[in-house]
């Protein structure tokens, strides 16, 4: 039989299944992983005397050549060795011989495959941490660049209360803090090695699994042998992380492609990160921020879908979860792609001041700090929020802003106005007054831009330290 498991079996595989069960088309992305595990566990056997010194040499040495071949392109991966894991068994035999067939000793594909996606999804959050702290660093720079630009704040789309657009920056600045906080915890889970559970139950040779883990920088290993085989919360809990930051990127999307609109026009996206049209020469099309706002929807189904196999199966491992791979390399491969893209869109954007400023001078977001004004002369609250309601009523039936009506008008609605209510409205004072803890107030955002930077550099340490497995 030409399959490496065919002893007990008298008949060939008929060709579909093969075609259907296969997953070297898409687990071939682990190649690299599985070939540096491969090498911890025939070191581990030769440590503990389950593999001859001279063989594990041998094996390691034909290991580093098939790496070299796929790293140069020249190996061809066959559907009819199933999987990774078997494609390179069966060139690495093609190497060194029958003592090749060693290296499987005392482990199982079942948790060979938890290690290999263990490893790759270990690498992949450092990454990804890096890409969102790049975008961070992007944000920030902005912020400070744009100190004195205020712009309309809003709520349910509607004009709420002016406030500094390096406030609405930092906004993003902290959601993005919350995904690396995330993805750091949801590392913790990942360097956990599942390696030496076999297939369910462990091994009668006497492996020595804290050595692999070692080995490979893992900071533990699986307390249970059913457990490593079948767990698989660590890619859901990434897939869950990964959603809420297509989340944030396709509300920060959201909002470029209002703010580069005509009708807005706060911004302008450099000509290297939009399109134009087939048919319309004047169009200027956001698509980078289009596209990602599209593929968050990929990246949900790729949590659900993984949550819908799992929710189901008894211990330990089932082929059903063989599913479990294509959602989550389509997923890094997409935060990756928006992540590279979006960081250099933010830096290259420019912010029209002019236009930020003319918007706040043309709405009513000012119209709650002569609320606060009237209760700081003693009206109740209510009495100051009827009050103000029925100005900006009168206003808009004369096509007026609040600043353009006299004294003598504002004391028609109440006598407790004087004239520092033209000082009260200025849209720097309104800013300014919103002086408190993560407040929009100049001194606030400063501070918080401060704190942010701070946070920034923890990132690097940790970036630093995780680069390469401790």
């Amino acid at each position: 039989m030409s399959k490496l498991w065919g002893g007990r079996f008298t008949k060939q595989t008929n060709h579909l299944v093969e075609e259907y069960t296969a997953s070297i088309h898409f687990d071939k992305a682990l190649a690299e992983e599985d070939i540096q595990g491969s090498l911890a566990h025939v070191t581990m056997l030769g440590k503990c005397g389950i593999v001859p010194t001279e063989d594990v040499e041998t094996i390691k040495a034909g290991l580093n050549k098939v790496l070299a071949k796929i790293q140069a392109g020249e190996v061809n991966f066959s559907v009819s060795d199933e999987d990774i894991h078997m494609n390179i068994e069966k060139h690495l035999i093609e190497e060194v011989g029958a003592v090749g067939g060693k290296l499987h000793t005392g482990r199982s594909r079942n948790d060979q495959v938890a290690t290999d996606m263990h490893l790759y999804l270990r690498k992949r959050v450092v990454e990804l941490v890096g890409l969102l702290h790049a975008l961070q660093e992007s944000l920030i720079t902005q912020a400070k660049s744009n100190m004195e630009t205020i712009v309309p704040g809003y709520t349910h789309l509607q004009r709420a209360q002016p406030i500094l657009f390096p406030h609405h920056l930092m906004a993003y600045v902290s959601m993005f803090e919350r995904d690396i906080d995330r993805l750091k915890d949801s590392y913790k889970r990942i360097n956990v090695l599942p390696l030496g559970a076999g297939a369910l139950a462990g091994t009668t040779f006497p492996i020595d699994r804290h050595f692999v883990a070692e080995q490979l920088g893992f900071d533990a290993v699986y307390e249970n042998s059913l457990d490593a085989v079948s767990d698989r919360d660590f890619i859901v809990e990434f897939l869950s992380g990964a959603s809420l930051i297509m989340t944030h990127l396709s509300r920060l999307s959201e909002e470029l492609v209002l703010w580069s609109s005509t009708e807005f026009n706060f911004v302008e996206l450099d000509d290297a990160f939009c399109t134009g049209s087939s048919i319309m020469p004047q169009k200027k099309n956001p698509d980078v921020a289009e596209l990602v706002r599209g593929k968050t929807g990929r990246v949900y189904g790729n949590l659900i879908g993984l949550l819908t196999v799992l929710k189901s199966l008894p211990l330990a491992y089932n082929k059903d979860m063989q599913e479990d791979k294509e959602g989550m390399f389509d997923t890094v491969a997409t935060l990756e792609g928006a992540l590279q893209l979006f960081a250099p869109m933010i830096a290259t954007m420019k912010v029209n001041t002019g236009r930020m400023r003319e918007a706040v001078n043309k709405d009513f977001s000012n119209a709650t700090d002569i609320a606060d004004f009237l209760v700081g002369k003693g009206l109740p609250f209510r009495q100051a929020h009827e009050v103000i309601g029925k100005t900006v009523l009168y206003c808009i039936q004369e096509g007026k802003y609040l600043l353009d009506l006299t004294l003598e008008e504002f004391q028609e609605f109440s006598p407790l106005f004087d004239d520092s209510i033209y000082q009260v409205l200025q849209p720097e004072t309104v800013v300014n007054a919103r002086n408190v803890y993560g407040g929009t107030a100049t001194v606030q955002v400063a501070a918080a831009i401060e704190r942010a930077e701070q946070k920034l550099g923890h990132t690097v340490q940790w970036l630093e330290g995780y680069a390469q497995p401790h």
